[in-house]
């Protein structure tokens, strides 16, 4: 089954099933028709969907590789939070937890954590080890 992310509808409750290739849109409910945000938040992702949505993002793709025991991950991890609100609808920011994805980890080279891929249109554009400021991040997006 394809990758879909479940957002719940402000305005009825209900859960509406939004697919990888539109993270970054806005939508409408399939209940009550009201507007629904894009993707405003840092999405934890298992390999299978972080290869999708890599493959099928409309927008720059931030990826967080991180780990619960890291000092340095703890620190950037609200900041990476800001970003993907800041930058909803303009890039999609996921997160991988190199503990429970060590294949995915180790496909791209990560030795240390954390680190930080830029994403466009599924090819690597920059990447970046060590913790670093959203406005740097922010940076890399735009470019």
């Amino acid at each position: 089954m394809a990758f879909s992310h479940i957002t719940t509808c402000g305005q009825c409750g209900a859960g509406n099933r939004i697919p990888a290739a539109h993270l970054a849109h806005r939508g409408r409910c399939g209940k009550c028709k009201a507007a629904l945000p894009a993707l405003a938040k840092a999405l934890p992702v298992d390999a299978e969907a972080f290869t999708e949505i890599i493959g099928s993002a409309s927008v720059p793709v931030l990826v967080d590789f991180w780990a619960s025991w890291c000092g340095p991950c703890l620190m950037a991890a609200p900041e990476v939070e800001k970003l993907a609100a800041e930058m909803e609808g303009r890039a999609i920011v996921l997160k991988v937890d190199t503990e429970a994805q060590p294949a995915l980890a180790a496909r791209y080279r990560i030795q240390s954590i954390p680190n930080f891929i830029v994403f466009r249109n599924g090819q690597i554009v920059h990447q970046q080890a060590g913790a670093a400021p959203r406005s740097q991040m922010r940076a890399w997006l735009e470019t």
